[in-house]
């Protein structure tokens, strides 16, 4: 195995979306702007319902997806199509925005501690303007892997054991796996050759090789950006870890965005806003 190496690590910074939730943005900040194709990554935990009450009214996408994973609490989704639900915690929404769609997210709680991720995943050019189109299932329906000191719950792509997620997109062929580690706990796992892959810790601590040979650490809410290879292996700390190991096919096309739309040319970009002003969506 070329075992990959951590080339850049990110710490998220405080950042508010919607109208007015608290959150820390990783990807879509100075630090990191986007890592093809990953557009944005934004983390939310609070107990404090000042924080995310508000929630996300209705707004518009168009040209990528977004994906919710849900660790505590609930959110409900209504779009401009009639299609309805609530993400309940362990649940995973895979959205695929395509040629547009204007939808809500607000928390279906008044109390208590919601936690969970957005990603933003681009679409290649050809498949911007695709239908829109949910992919959503519950905690139980995700599948959990467990092996010597670690626990995988398997949202997308295949683990060496052969748990395969139920999240399907051969576009972006995407990996994003939960994985918990026991205190001291190694884990390795193949990566698609090529594909950007990423780490992003939850709770605890992690131990990864850097260029130079030695170990760097990414503790809560930090970010490692992985380097080229075909594995990823790392350790957990003195307090165990849980992290999200996410990696997909870059596109290597060029990107035109403007809040929430992503297309690949600024008249794209001017058509979606005129199409979401004349009520195309």
């Amino acid at each position: 195995m070329n075992i990959r190496k951590i080339m850049q690590v990110v710490s998220g910074m405080p950042a508010t979306d919607g109208a007015g939730v608290e959150l820390t943005r990783i990807i879509g900040q100075p630090a990191l702007a986007e890592l093809d194709p990953f557009l944005l990554l934004d983390a939310f935990r609070s107990d404090d319902p000042n924080d995310y009450i508000a929630g996300f009214p209705s707004h518009p996408h168009r040209g990528f997806e977004t994906v919710t994973y849900l660790l505590n609490g609930r959110m409900r989704h209504r779009d401009n199509a009639g299609n309805e639900g609530v993400i309940e915690a362990g649940g995973i929404q895979w959205m695929t925005a395509g040629r547009g769609i204007v939808h809500s997210e607000m928390p279906e709680q008044q109390d208590g501690l919601l936690e969970g991720f957005q990603l933003w995943i681009n679409l290649p050019a050809a498949h911007k303007m695709t239908a829109p189109a949910y992919q959503e299932h519950a905690a139980r329906q995700i599948p959990v892997e467990s092996r010597a000191g670690a626990t995988l719950r398997v949202i997308t792509g295949t683990t060496s054991q052969g748990t395969i997620g139920p999240v399907a997109q051969p576009l972006t062929q995407p990996v994003y796996l939960d994985v918990s580690l026991e205190p001291g706990a190694r884990f390795e796992e193949p990566l698609p050759a090529g594909h950007t892959a990423i780490v992003l810790v939850i709770d605890g601590g992690v131990s990864i090789g850097d260029e130079a040979g030695a170990s760097r650490h990414l503790g809560r809410d930090q970010l490692g950006v992985l380097g080229d290879g075909d594995a990823i292996a790392l350790d957990a700390g003195d307090a165990g870890a849980r992290f999200l190991l996410i990696a997909g096919k870059p596109l290597g096309e060029p990107v035109a965005r403007a809040g929430p739309f992503v297309m690949n040319t600024e008249r794209e970009l001017r058509q979606a806003f005129l199409d979401y002003q004349s009520g195309k969506f």
